[in-house]
């Protein structure tokens, strides 16, 4: 994607992300990579989610450097700098970053959402994790650029894109795909498995995860090489 084509998609995504009611007033925000110039767009820092168009996007390098745009970026940019630095030849290109109210409780109760049946199954292959606790000095330092970091650690016997999320402790989600359109859907999912992994832990605080043969069943089937649902 050129610029043009990368800002007019960064808007349309963080406009859907207030549409689909993963925000609350602007307390989110969708970047999208181009592998094809290295750079990125993000949202504006704090600007309305009315109120954006192309122009308002920012456009930022991979050493977090301002390459095109008159507005600040929000302030989690070096997070999603961070991570397509770690996961963009992956196949990460597009990171979204909400406040959603059900996943924020597990992160503020330090809690990874479990896994317990087949709705998570389909987008998660796995609990979906919760990170440590950053230190005193993580967050005095570079914070935003340490919170990349301590994603990225809570993935290192994890693929990326068999859970294709986070919970940042006492902060909130994370999520990614190979697209906006993909890494939104993911967003959503987590806010909905996280309401109902709530509200079956309410009801057996004991319950045990979903079988692991069920799980990868439901995970592979929809992804990866051998995968046969929906249409070609």
């Amino acid at each position: 994607m050129n610029f043009e084509e990368i800002r007019t998609a960064c808007c349309d995504a963080n406009r859907r992300l207030s549409k689909m009611g993963l925000v609350d007033i602007t307390f989110g925000n969708v970047s999208i990579y181009s592998p094809d110039v290295k750079v990125f767009a993000i949202k504006p820092s704090g600007v309305d989610y009315d109120q954006l168009t192309p122009e308002s996007m920012v456009v930022m390098n991979l050493a977090g450097e301002l390459v095109d745009g008159d507005h600040r970026p929000s302030s989690d940019t070096p997070t999603h700098c961070y991570l397509y630095n770690q996961w963009g030849a992956q196949g990460v290109h597009s990171v979204v970053h909400t406040h959603s109210r059900k996943a924020v409780s597990f992160a503020q109760a330090g809690m990874g959402v479990p896994c317990l049946g087949t709705t998570h199954s389909d987008y998660f292959n796995g609990s979906v994790p919760v990170t440590r606790s950053m230190t005193p000095e993580e967050v005095i330092g570079q914070y935003e650029w340490e919170t990349g970091k301590v994603i990225a650690e809570s993935f290192l016997e994890m693929d990326p894109l068999e859970v294709p999320a986070v919970l940042v402790r006492n902060h909130g989600p994370f999520a990614w795909g190979a697209t906006p359109e993909k890494a939104l859907e993911t967003a959503l999912a987590l806010e909905v498995v996280a309401d109902m992994a709530a509200q079956t832990l309410a009801l057996n605080s004991i319950v045990a995860p979903v079988p692991e043969h069920l799980q990868h069943k439901h995970f592979f089937r929809k992804h990866g090489s051998h995968a046969y649902y929906g249409q070609k």
